[in-house]
């Protein structure tokens, strides 16, 4: 059986590869904070014994929890990921985001010091590393131009993850994740926000959305395809880096054309009101990723349509409402 460590294992990324590895027989770890993590939609998949007290800004925590779990892959999901958060606590995103991945690379170094590769380590790369994208398509070779601390700090954990394999012939892989979202995406976010408000106004329990710059356009697709990707990188012989898209771009407006109209709402322009409070000093116009070396080489393609995921996020929060 294999072993598997994943940090942010509470998160929408964490469930999913959780339960994709799961089903893959694996024996599934994982590092939760000490600060308190909820980790309630993980009763009955991981037992309570598999969770470790850990953080990523603390080495020995994590130099501890690969002694106690000794994993053939270690997937490193954990980061303060919200964009409009690391703009009021660029510090604290550097220190979780960026040098938290650092801590985690050295710590599997220093575990495998005679056996480098024993570990397999995946790094959660961002589309947002791109920011003002240099390139219409952006791919492994596209300049990264990061517009916000959690993108530089995502470029920080990247290069540094890219160095150390290079160093130490350590086995780590990045996969440069374009967004990438579900039902179990947390509320601060844009799309789970409006799907929320979508529901909610179909069920006459708010009357209107407040939202930023609905003129941005994102490559978007579904968190759960996207960790099958994650665990390809690292059944390949050899490590690399990888961009996991879908190859389409998709207004915020377009969201809100399919969650509206999924509820039978044609015109939402009632319902939806713009505040500058919910823009960013540096605003990303627009990213679309090139996922074809990991159709070539991984042999990876997204399933989940961008209409079909819309639908799904707006069902579910219809359910809960």
């Amino acid at each position: 059986m294999r072993t598997a460590l994943i940090t942010g294992i509470t998160g929408q990324d964490g469930l999913y590869l959780t339960e994709f590895l799961l089903a893959k027989g694996y024996a599934v770890h994982g590092l939760v904070s000490p600060r308190g993590e909820a980790t309630g939609e993980l009763d009955g998949l991981v037992e309570e014994s598999h969770l470790h007290r850990g953080d990523l800004t603390d080495l020995a925590s994590l130099m501890r929890t690969l002694r106690r779990c000794e994993p053939d892959e270690v997937y490193n999901l954990g980061a303060l990921s919200s964009v409009s958060y690391s703009f009021d606590n660029a510090h604290e995103t550097s220190s979780v985001t960026g040098m938290g991945a650092l801590n985690l690379l050295e710590a599997v170094r220093l575990h495998t010091e005679s056996d480098p590769g024993r570990i397999r380590v995946y790094q959660a790369s961002s589309s947002e590393m791109f920011g003002k994208a240099q390139a219409a398509v952006q791919d492994e070779r596209t300049l990264l131009w990061p517009r916000s601390p959690y993108g530089v700090a995502k470029v920080f954990a990247h290069y540094m993850t890219i160095n150390y394999r290079e160093s130490y012939g350590m086995h780590a892989s990045t996969g440069i994740l374009f967004n990438h979202e579900s039902p179990r995406r947390g509320p601060e976010f844009v799309t789970r926000k409006i799907s929320q408000g979508v529901a909610r106004i179909h069920a006459g329990l708010q009357d209107h959305l407040t939202l930023g710059n609905i003129d941005v356009e994102r490559d978007w697709g579904f968190a759960g395809d996207y960790v099958e990707a994650m665990w390809l990188m690292l059944q390949q012989d050899l490590p690399d880096d990888y961009v996991v898209a879908t190859g389409r771009s998709h207004s915020i407006r377009d969201f809100l054309d399919l969650a509206f109209g999924h509820v039978g709402i044609e015109d939402w322009t009632p319902y939806v009101r713009q505040d500058k409070r919910f823009m960013r000093p540096a605003e990303v116009d627009r990213v679309v990723g090139d996922a074809s070396k990991a159709e070539r080489v991984l042999g990876w393609r997204p399933t989940v349509d961008f209409s079909q995921l819309v639908a799904m996020m707006v069902e579910h929060d219809l359910s809960i409402v």
